[in-house]
């Protein structure tokens, strides 16, 4: 199975910029997508950024141009820089991989537990 643990959530002011973390582990033979997705309460789980293992990113229209997804060198990593911060950015922000796992050879998807970032007016 694979595990993904997030940080960099918390709280700051509108305008402020925080960055995610995402990690991955476990019995990993490869990762394909990863990426971030957030939930605000009463609305529906949306993508907010995802990259895949080689090649471009993409964002959803309400981030881009303010946050930057990005991944480490070994592919099992994946960065969410979020600047310009809105009070409609808050959210739980969820990451996301798609992975193979070396025991089964099987691909799933698989989500971390969340990140609560709330931005402030």
């Amino acid at each position: 199975q694979v595990q993904l643990v997030e940080s960099g959530g918390g709280l700051v002011q509108a305008g402020g910029s925080l960055r995610l973390s995402c990690a991955a582990s476990g019995s990993i033979l490869n990762v394909g997508n990863m990426g971030w997705y957030r939930q605000a309460p009463g609305k529906q789980r949306e993508l907010v950024a995802i990259v895949p293992s080689g090649g471009s990113p993409n964002y959803a229209d309400a981030v881009k141009g303010r946050f930057t997804i990005s991944r480490d060198n070994a592919k099992t990593t994946v960065y969410l820089q979020m600047n310009s911060l809105k009070p409609e950015d808050t959210a739980v922000y969820y990451c996301y991989a798609r992975s193979r796992v070396t025991t089964t050879l099987i691909t799933s998807d698989y989500w971390g537990r969340g990140t609560q970032v709330t931005v402030s007016s």
